[in-house]
C-alpha cells in the first residue's frame, strides 16, 4: 500500500519524466514513436524510483529502453533541477517497459478473429476420458 507520501513523489516525477522524455526526443529527431510513462512506483523510503513506459508502436520497445538508460544520467539531472525545492534527495531510476497496452490489443486481437472458440468448439482441444 502506497503513502500519500509515494503517490505524490510518484505523480511528480511522472509529470517531470514525460516532459524530459519528450523534449529529448525532440531534440534528437525522432519522429513516429509516442513514448508516455505510465507509472512511477516509488519505495517507501524514496530512494528508488520504477519508471514503466508505453512506447508506440511496440516494436521499437527495446531500442527506446536503451536509448533511455544510456542518458539516464542527464534524466536524472534534469529532474533533479525540476524537483530541487520538493525533494531533497533525487531516487534513483529504474526504467521498464510497459507491455500492459500490447497485452490488451493481444487479446482484443483473439477475440475480433476469425478463429473464435466460442462460435466454433472444435478449435478447443479436446479431453480425453480415461
Amino acid at each position: 500500500m502506497e503513502t500519500n507520501r509515494q503517490k505524490k513523489v510518484g505523480g511528480v516525477l511522472q509529470r517531470d519524466l514525460v516532459d524530459v522524455i519528450q523534449k529529448a526526443l525532440a531534440q534528437t529527431g525522432v519522429t513516429g514513436i509516442i513514448v508516455s510513462v505510465s507509472k512511477v512506483g516509488v519505495t517507501t523510503d524514496l530512494s528508488q524510483a520504477k519508471v514503466y513506459m508505453s512506447v508506440f508502436p511496440h516494436d521499437k520497445a527495446a531500442e527506446m529502453l536503451r536509448e533511455v538508460k544510456a542518458v539516464k544520467p542527464f534524466i536524472k539531472h534534469e529532474i533533479a533541477q525540476r524537483t530541487r525545492h520538493q525533494l531533497r534527495r533525487m531516487p534513483e531510476l529504474q526504467f521498464f517497459i510497459d507491455d500492459s497496452l500490447e497485452y490488451i490489443d493481444g487479446i482484443d486481437k483473439s477475440l475480433k478473429g476469425t478463429e473464435d472458440p466460442i462460435e466454433n468448439p472444435d478449435l478447443l482441444p479436446r479431453r480425453k476420458k480415461s
